[in-house]
């Protein structure tokens, strides 16, 4: 595995992973996995996965806007995934292209919060046919630039998935691949810690 050039001083940091497909037979919890090992072997990370399909997750939002709404305006059963958001210093988001777009479950995760993703970095693994997921990503980057997040340059994707499984169901990945995960954990780490450090300092300007 590729070394990370991360010290082995730096803190730790609360790292939320979203599995963002509900759909049935799904790769997501695969890739999901994978990436939980990947951030584990980092060193910097402490992990909490969040399995949207474990999720109440309504599609249709509520009468007050996310940016203004109290905790009681929000389902009960988002609770679960509210407090992930809330708590971690960094997001993972692992997501599928679907008709070159990302799933309505996670546009729905996403739209029914909006403080607890200011001013913090987000990641992507994806996933898909020809473009690997590629295009549901860039779209993600429009949406969480609106909500003041900041989203990764590099990112892990994996084109044609099906041809990547052994035959237990497991991804067999190239290096090249852990590498760029190496890559992409080290500057959601250094996002992580230095949008930490800014937020305690002061309270972030943004609406």
């Amino acid at each position: 595995m590729t070394t990370s050039h991360v010290s082995d001083t730096a803190p730790t940091l609360r790292l939320t992973v979203l599995i963002g497909s509900v759909r049935e037979g799904r790769f997501g919890p695969v890739a999901a996995d994978w990436a939980v090992q990947q951030a584990e072997a980092h060193g910097r990370f402490k992990i909490r996965l969040v399995d949207l399909a474990d999720t109440e997750l309504p599609l249709a939002l509520g009468p007050t806007p996310p940016a203004v709404a109290t905790e009681d305006e929000r389902p009960v059963g988002l609770a679960p995934l509210t407090d992930a958001l809330r708590e971690a210093d960094a997001y993972l988001v692992v997501t599928p292209e679907y008709n070159r777009s990302f799933p309505a479950s996670l546009k729905a995760a996403i739209d029914w919060h909006y403080g607890e993703w200011r001013a913090k970095p987000v990641a992507f693994v994806s996933y898909g046919a020809t473009f690997g997921g590629a295009l549901a990503v860039e779209q993600l980057r429009q949406v969480y630039g609106e909500l003041h997040t900041v989203t990764v340059r590099d990112t892990v994707s994996f084109p044609r998935y099906w041809t990547m499984l052994d035959e237990a169901g497991q991804l067999d990945v190239p290096a090249e691949t852990r590498a760029e995960a190496t890559a992409m954990f080290d500057e959601l780490a250094w996002w992580g810690e230095a949008l930490a450090q800014a937020r305690a300092a002061a309270p972030y300007p943004g609406g």
